[in-house]
């Protein structure tokens, strides 16, 4: 009996190929779907810019006024190109088209660029994460209920018209530009998510791969 082998240890819960989530700053969603954003809209303001330790997109800190206590509302969302600290978000049915801002897709203009799309009303975000991405709206139905958009593929879906999504691209884009001098700085880059011992397995001896050995 071989080894055994990397997609093996792979599925342990335990090996070292489980990925480094401690150091993540949080969960990038929207804010949880309520009457004021159905009805209205609600104004947060953007406090910092961050890093979020393997994601390649950096994540805003929003601060909302909690419309029910006196508390403030802390969420990180997906930051757009252009968006910086200081900057005031709104999210809502009646928000502005404006880049930051959260909207139905009902409610966007034909051809808008948009980023983090739910596929279902309230996910907080399904398509279009990726650093650099972005959606294009494409059509709407007459009564407003579906949305056409085209993603990232290139590939249409037709998703319901209540469906969020926040106005402008990813930020973070041209990340893959940059020329990888070394192999040292991919193991840097893929240390996050604990991707290490890439060898493909022909070019393993037999005792260590199936698909090992041969001339």
């Amino acid at each position: 009996m071989g080894r055994v082998i990397r997609s093996q240890r792979k599925g342990n819960p335990k090996s070292v190929y489980k990925t480094h989530s401690m150091h993540r700053v949080a969960p990038a969603k929207f804010r949880s779907i309520d009457f004021v954003e159905r009805k209205g809209y609600i104004k947060g303001v953007v406090r910092e810019i961050v890093h979020d330790p393997g994601r390649g997109a950096p994540l805003a800190k929003v601060q909302f006024r909690d419309p029910h206590r006196f508390r403030m509302q802390t969420e990180y969302f997906l930051a757009a190109e252009g968006m910086y600290t200081g900057q005031y978000i709104y999210c809502g049915i009646k928000a502005k088209l404006t880049v930051g801002n959260v909207l139905p897709v009902n409610r966007i203009p034909e051809g808008t660029i948009i980023c983090n799309v739910e596929q279902y009303p309230g996910d907080n975000g399904q398509f279009a994460r990726a650093s650099g991405t972005y959606a294009l709206i494409i059509g709407h139905s007459d009564d407003g209920s579906k949305t056409r958009i085209k993603m990232p593929s290139g590939i249409k879906r037709t998703i319901k018209g209540d469906s969020r999504a926040m106005i402008g691209i990813i930020a973070g884009g041209g990340r893959n530009e940059k020329p990888i001098c070394k192999g040292g700085k991919v193991q840097h880059m893929r240390k996050p998510k604990r991707k290490k011992n890439m060898l493909c397995g022909v070019a393993m001896n037999p005792v260590e791969h199936p698909h090992g050995g041969g001339n």
